[in-house]
């Protein structure tokens, strides 16, 4: 009996991917109770949905998206929308972990959609209201008033973003409080006797070069320092771009004894631009810089930095969602990451 059983079990398995009723032939249920206990249903008792769960797993039963659709008329996809020419690659990874740590508990898939630069970056939001394509919608590089976050409010679909927008209209985000960042690394700059400060900024056009250059200005005012304009670059220009105009900016007889930095990758090449032209870092200029990772004092130990955590954000982007397909208000949806404070090596690495 048990041979004839494994053997039909094997036949089942043979013919295609693993169904509902796959997993009711093997656990001698019925399909309408292996729906349920794979749900988790409260009606079904715990040792059935721990064995059914346990088949599921060995034969590597996924549900059918398609069936799953017809069901509910939800697609169980959660789609990450990233512009591949502007976002960095540890940005990406870190982000896109934080997403699928989260889904990994739920029935969700996430999905990338990607769109370049010469793209119009509401191309892709269109795309997936108009086929069905996901149930939620994450974006980033959010602009204060944002065509594709008005485009989901008014299609009525559930969406987080990373950063805020400014446009009087309610919904999820998460965002890093680059005013604070600002604020707090001119005042460290200033504690070390640095007064004519430069910032290197996010690019002109999204919400947190606002936040950015707000806090920037706030921190000078406080503690009595000047600007030395730095604004022909900004962290979406290239390495060697950046990397000339510091180089630039260091020969003048006026010139930055600091920088505030809104990358890591930038800050490579404003090191590099300093040393270009015959400076030292933490003895000629201090450099204060966001990091998502621990890899800047790797290359100069005299950095110092803030951690702003790519993976925390994916994880809150992604409860963000979440919540608001499970009926939650968007306003209450809403989460802020603080600012740490300014790390040296010693405390970094501790």
């Amino acid at each position: 009996m048990d041979r004839r059983r494994t053997e039909k079990n094997e036949e089942a398995l043979a013919q295609g991917r693993p169904t509902l009723k796959t997993l009711a032939f093997m656990t001698g249920l019925g399909v309408t109770t292996v729906s349920r206990a794979l749900k988790d249903a409260p009606e079904i008792g715990a040792e059935t949905r721990r064995r059914v769960q346990l088949v599921a797993k060995q034969i590597g039963y996924r549900p059918n998206r398609a069936g799953v659709r017809l069901r509910t008329g939800r697609t169980n996809v959660i789609s990450l929308v990233l512009n591949t020419d502007r976002e960095i690659m540890s940005f990406v990874s870190d982000i896109i972990y934080g997403v699928s740590e989260v889904l990994a508990e739920t029935p969700y898939h996430l999905i990338v959609t990607p769109y370049s630069r010469s793209q119009d970056p509401l191309d892709p939001i269109r795309y997936l209201v108009e086929t069905g394509s996901a149930d939620g919608v994450i974006i980033s590089r959010t602009q204060p008033n944002d065509p594709r976050a008005r485009y989901m409010l008014e299609h009525g679909m559930p969406f987080a973003t990373h950063g805020r927008t400014d446009m009087g209209l309610v919904h999820p985000y998460h965002d890093f409080d680059n005013h604070a960042f600002a604020v707090a690394a001119v005042r460290r700059l200033a504690s070390r006797g640095r007064h004519k400060l430069a910032l290197l900024s996010p690019p002109p056009g999204l919400t947190y070069y606002g936040h950015t250059l707000n806090g920037f200005a706030d921190g000078l005012s406080e503690v009595g320092a000047s600007e030395i304009p730095f604004n022909t670059v900004s962290i979406d220009h290239t390495i060697e771009q950046i990397r000339s105009r510091t180089a630039q900016v260091m020969r003048r007889e006026n010139r930055p004894d600091g920088f505030v930095s809104s990358a890591a990758a930038a800050t490579l090449a404003i090191v590099a631009g300093i040393e270009d032209a015959g400076l030292k870092l933490g003895r000629d200029v201090d450099v204060v810089s966001k990091q998502s990772s621990d890899l800047l004092h790797l290359f100069r130990p005299e950095l110092l930095v803030v951690n702003e955590n790519f993976r925390l954000a994916g994880s809150e982007l992604a409860r963000s969602v979440l919540g608001w397909i499970g009926g939650a208000a968007p306003g209450s949806l809403q989460s802020l990451s603080a600012a740490s404070d300014v790390l040296s090596l010693s405390q970094a690495i501790s």
